[in-house]
């Protein structure tokens, strides 16, 4: 009873970054992010065996209420007009046909208004039952996996054949951390990929120190001021001096899990009487074998 859930932005842009930019439907529209993501999510369903499956989408990927709390969250992705996520060229055009492929092929499609889709995938990560795999390349999705309810991360940082399936096991010998608590470390080091600039001076060293002697943000203030033998005297000032933006960096960092999802069956979508519209969709932007790898994978 395996929940699939695909982290969409993460997967369009691997395959466009992945796929030849040659690939072109007879229009000369750009499809290769078309094609890679078909491919990946067939290659997927065939490996995991899903059940249930959501294509997870932004409804914002600059959410007003972390913006508000740190404006220049995401700002480093912004267009040069300040206004949306800067993108590539080809890859725009694509993403509307996609995501009206996918309708067709009846996979559910989830983004939910001022929330990202990290949003979304943690809200259904500890409201569904698992087994529960969530396919992404953002490590920050690490703080979501939980053993107990089996909630792990197909992490595809180095290919979908060579990805890791990240566990707690798996946090604690990459980042040498308490599994549970990457969060905690994240929140202290930084993102800059999120233009998160973590406690300043306290690099992945310094944040794993913390981490594994501290549960919380508030243990680990609370250890700086009262001179804790674990911290050095750098160290603890380093924090007690980021104490504003830890205040702040919770919030920034932890993904929402009470995200009000819409009603609807993510059950494995059963093969309509009439796959025309797919195959017409398929035909009009050249998408060959990449359509046809999909309607095997789920079994049509």
């Amino acid at each position: 009873m395996t929940l699939m859930l695909l982290d969409s932005a993460s997967l369009w842009y691997r395959a466009y970054y992945g796929m030849p930019d040659t690939l072109l439907a007879p229009d000369g529209t750009p499809v290769n992010a078309i094609r890679g993501y078909l491919d990946m999510t067939a290659r997927l369903i065939g490996m995991y065996s899903p059940s249930r499956i959501v294509a997870c989408i932004e409804g914002d990927w600059r959410p007003s209420w972390r913006v508000d709390l740190f404006p220049d969250y995401k700002a480093n992705r912004l267009e040069e007009d300040g206004e949306g996520e800067e993108e590539p060229d080809l890859l725009t055009p694509q993403i509307p046909i996609l995501l009206d492929l996918l309708d067709e092929f009846g996979i559910p499609m989830v983004g939910v208004d001022d929330y990202e889709a990290d949003d979304v995938m943690a809200t259904f990560a500890v409201k569904e039952p698992g087994p529960t795999r969530i396919v992404t390349g953002d490590r920050d999705l690490f703080q979501l996996v939980d053993d107990k309810r089996d909630v792990k991360v197909v992490y595809l940082a180095k290919g979908l054949s060579q990805h890791d399936l990240v566990d707690k096991a798996w946090v604690a010998r990459k980042y040498a951390i308490p599994g549970d608590r990457y969060a905690l470390f994240a929140m202290f080091r930084g993102d800059p990929s999120d233009g998160l600039p973590g406690v300043r001076g306290i690099g992945e060293k310094g944040a794993a120190l913390i981490a594994n002697h501290f549960a919380d943000v508030d243990e680990a203030l609370q250890a700086a001021r009262e001179a804790h033998p674990a911290l050095k005297p750098a160290l603890a000032k380093k924090i007690i001096e980021g104490a504003e933006y830890l205040k702040i960096a919770p919030t920034l960092v932890h993904c929402a899990k009470d995200v009000a999802l819409p009603k609807l069956d993510i059950a494995m979508p059963k093969a309509p009487a009439d796959l025309s519209k797919i195959y017409a969709i398929k035909e009009q932007y050249g998408l060959g074998a990449s359509v046809d790898r999909l309607i095997t994978a789920l079994k049509w």
